[in-house]
């Protein structure tokens, strides 16, 4: 009884059960919503771990095509390419800038659909492995935090779209001139007119940061809503007691987490293809003059 009792006494409550999983093994907490003196080492190595599987995936396909039946990995991979590539050409409407494009939006789909499969696994059979991990080190347990899906990380998502802008300023450039895209900063969409002129720069920065804080946040907000409810499901298990009504939950955490899990796949390659899409249309914006 008093081993029970001091079980009882030591278990995090479901709050504390939550925010344990919710906070990154990183450098330091944030000093606010930005802070880029901290670093996420989880999200950090998960996306790195992942990103080179996505990389041997789809370098595995390209080695073992073969001109005659495929099977059914690379039937996979060339119905995924042939999607991609579809888009890109409906969008980019330059060939040679599709050549980087069309590849690009693939790895974007593969590289965040990976990324957000992690959320299918299990919520505590990794931060587990890394408490058992940290107390071997000699470290408390209870300290060990680790969140293992790298886009319910916002500077993962943010970075991510901050490299789209950046494709999408080159692209600017590099289409209509140094020259040309300076001017379309200033002349469009109201007007190439002197007293106009400010206007036209206030909307086109405002259009650049609402596309990459939009297209970030979208991602996150999505993967992070599902990564709370997966912790919720998991705190009715967690609630399993010799009881009817322990009986109860548990059946309920079991139903309630293979639909969640079920749905959630569709959520995971909804947001990749979303976000590959913007990717697309943000690139085909920059070819475009006004």
């Amino acid at each position: 009884m008093a081993a029970e009792a001091s079980a009882a006494e030591h278990a995090p409550t479901a709050g504390e059960y939550i925010v344990h999983h919710l906070t990154h093994l990183s450098t330091g907490k944030p000093k606010g919503l930005v802070d880029f003196s901290v670093i996420n080492f989880d999200s950090v190595i998960f996306s790195s771990l992942i990103g080179a599987l996505g990389c041997f995936l789809l370098w595995k396909a390209a080695r073992k095509a073969t001109s005659g039946v495929p099977g059914r990995f690379q039937a996979a991979v060339e119905i995924l390419f042939e999607m991609v590539e579809s888009q890109a050409k409906g969008i980019v409407h330059n060939a040679h800038s599709r050549k980087l494009v069309a590849p690009l939006a693939l790895t974007v789909f593969v590289w965040i659909f990976l990324l957000n499969a992690m959320d299918l696994l299990p919520v505590d059979l990794l931060p587990l492995v890394w408490e058992w991990v940290y107390g071997l080190a000699g470290h408390d347990p209870s300290h060990a935090y680790l969140r293992v899906v790298p886009t319910a990380d916002l500077s993962i998502t943010m970075g991510l779209s901050v490299g789209v802008l950046i494709t999408c300023l080159v692209y600017n450039v590099k289409i209509k001139g140094l020259g040309g895209w300076i001017h379309e900063l200033f002349a469009a969409p109201f007007g190439d007119h002197w007293a106009l002129y400010p206007f036209n720069f206030a909307m086109q920065i405002v259009e650049f940061v609402a596309k990459t804080v939009s297209h970030g946040m979208r991602l996150f907000g999505n993967m992070y809503a599902g990564e709370l409810i997966f912790l919720l499901i998991a705190l009715l298990g967690g609630a399993f007691t010799l009881s009817l009504t322990g009986f109860a939950l548990a059946g309920l955490h079991i139903v309630a987490g293979t639909v969640w899990a079920i749905f959630h796949i569709l959520i995971i390659t909804l947001q990749a293809f979303v976000f590959m899409m913007l990717t697309l249309v943000y690139v085909g914006q920059a070819h475009d003059s006004h």
